[in-house]
């Protein structure tokens, strides 16, 4: 009882201090509260763009790869002048690959043209992206489709003018009518909704920009586009099964690639074998490099908070020597002296810690507003700013609290 009631008092003399001298306490506050905000910032940024390239690893499944003319890398000395003069895959290549491979479950070819046209009576949305698929696109992607139904083999071969349209696309062109069955333009060609996506967000590693999308049967889309023209990103999405290594499936495809391009030996591969999980490791890797910086930048924002809360501590120290003296005069224990100071140095920083945290969640609520991604607090990350609050605080009051609690009753008396 006797420490509950020196740990109720000493709090009661630091917020007192902290209440009287408010200018002081704000300056205090100021450099933490920053610091705090710098370090829960990015980690919550960085967290946040991990679930979402997560989100998209899952949706494509982690034994997915990607044929095409382009490799994916993250490096400044991209050589791109080795890549742009190969051939884009086309169409004879999927055909030609599949009855080869023997570790894919399941493949689709498919293209990607953007800056359409979907009009539906006198609503137009701009700057679609068109994708035409053949049939087994929905097994290799997900496809979440919310109302309708995906194609079947035999419209999807017959190249029947047919559209799945993104849930931003359905949402623009019909705005509270039900697309189902209606007639929409794709530019200068007519095609029947028999499906609506549901609503995807923002991604990072969203391939096929599914919320603001078209997905047309390929020999539908052969109307319009040329499948071999690399404007229009001709690419072979395929799974690998799941019983076989992530290395074996790449080592198959790129042999049997070699082999329907006529490679030999000697010649380098004019095509790409992306893999999913190795992009998602380099974006990790910069992920990694981000959460340093924040630690780095935030650290030195605190540690001058903490210098500033020492300093500030030794002043107070000073201030009420004369007080100090007293309440030891009157058998206060140095347990009871170092504790109030402490406490008060905890307090400044916690409460620091707080309104940075505050600012956070405010920002968090505005950023996942207006960019789609969900920028929400964790728990974690809470904790972090909790914990580093209390660490600075205790170590930028420890000294400060010491020295108070060795003062001399007499002296510290006669100081006044």
């Amino acid at each position: 009882m006797i420490y509950l009631r020196l740990i109720k008092e000493s709090f009661a003399f630091a917020f007192e201090a902290l209440r009287t001298n408010k200018l002081r306490t704000f300056l205090s506050l100021l450099g933490i509260t920053i610091g705090i905000l710098t370090i829960i910032s990015i980690l919550t940024a960085v967290d946040a763009l991990k679930r979402n390239v997560r989100a998209s690893i899952d949706k494509l499944g982690s034994n997915t790869m990607i044929i095409e003319k382009w490799p994916m890398l993250f490096q400044d000395d991209y050589p791109w002048w080795k890549f742009i003069n190969r051939k884009p895959v086309d169409e004879k290549d999927y055909n030609a690959l599949m009855p080869r491979v023997k570790t894919v479950d399941a493949a689709a070819f498919y293209t990607v043209t953007g800056g359409k046209t979907i009009k539906y009576k006198s609503n137009t949305a701009e700057g679609a992206y068109m994708l035409g698929v053949t049939y087994d696109m929905d097994k290799v992607y997900t496809l979440e489709i919310e109302q309708g139904r995906y194609f079947t083999q035999n419209e999807a071969q017959s190249g029947k003018a047919l559209a799945i349209l993104g849930h931003e696309i359905a949402n623009g062109v019909f705005k509270n009518e039900s697309p189902i069955g209606k007639e929409i333009k794709i530019g200068n060609f007519k095609a029947t909704v028999i499906g609506v996506l549901k609503k995807e967000g923002t991604s990072i590693l969203n391939f096929t920009e599914d919320d603001n999308c078209v997905y047309i049967p390929l020999n539908f889309a052969k109307n319009m586009i040329n499948p071999k023209d690399e404007r229009n990103d001709p690419r072979i999405m395929l799974k690998g099964k799941t019983d076989i290594p992530e290395s074996e499936v790449e080592a198959e495809l790129k042999s049997v690639m070699r082999s329907i391009r006529r490679l030999n030996p000697q010649q380098e591969d004019d095509f790409a074998v992306n893999k999913v999980t190795v992009l998602a490791n380099q974006i990790d890797g910069l992920f990694a490099v981000m959460n340093m910086a924040g630690l780095v930048i935030g650290g030195f924002s605190i540690l001058v908070g903490g210098f500033g809360i020492a300093n500030i501590m030794f002043v107070s120290v000073k201030e009420r020597t004369h007080i100090i003296g007293i309440q030891k005069s009157l058998g206060a224990k140095n347990f009871f002296i170092l504790l109030q100071f402490l406490v008060e140095s905890i307090a400044l920083c916690l409460i620091g810690g707080l309104i940075g945290m505050a600012i956070v969640f405010g920002l968090s609520a505005v950023a996942t507003s207006l960019l789609g991604i969900d920028f929400s607090v964790n728990i974690g990350n809470v904790l972090t700013g909790v914990g580093i609050s209390l660490g600075i605080g205790t170590l930028a009051g420890f000294i400060p609290a010491f020295t108070a609690s060795r003062l001399d009753p007499v002296e510290a008396i006669r100081s006044k």
